[in-house]
């Protein structure tokens, strides 16, 4: 296969849908119905076959595995749920700042200019 091929180019895609709920949670060591527990929380949101049937992305697997572990670790799921949203937020945010620290010629991890307040 060569870089071009439309199939290596999905299988190399982070958000292409490539695993069954059984086979996402074998990868998990999990079952199908924590899978579906995220998806009912709105945590993850597989795409479906067109036998309407869910597939799951390398993204999302890794999205659950973060939810399970904080689950195993006693945090309701719905709290694990909340947790991990907040943790994305925060990420998105902090890589703002930094784009915008850069824009303004200062170091990405530096202190915030003083404000002439």
């Amino acid at each position: 296969m060569t870089a071009g091929n439309p199939l290596s180019d999905r299988l190399d895609d982070d958000d292409y849908p490539a695993y069954t709920i059984g086979r996402a949670a074998e990868m998990l060591g999990t079952t199908p119905g924590f899978l579906r527990a995220l998806g009912e929380a709105r945590l993850i949101t597989p795409l479906r076959s067109e036998g309407g049937h869910r597939r799951y992305s390398r993204y999302q697997l890794r999205i659950a595995a973060r939810a399970r572990e904080l689950v195993d670790q006693g945090t309701p799921i719905e709290a694990a749920c909340r947790i991990i949203i907040l943790e994305d937020q925060l990420e998105e945010a902090q890589r703002i700042n930094a784009e915008y620290r850069r824009a303004a010629g200062r170091p990405a991890d530096g202190p915030a200019a003083p404000s002439d307040g």
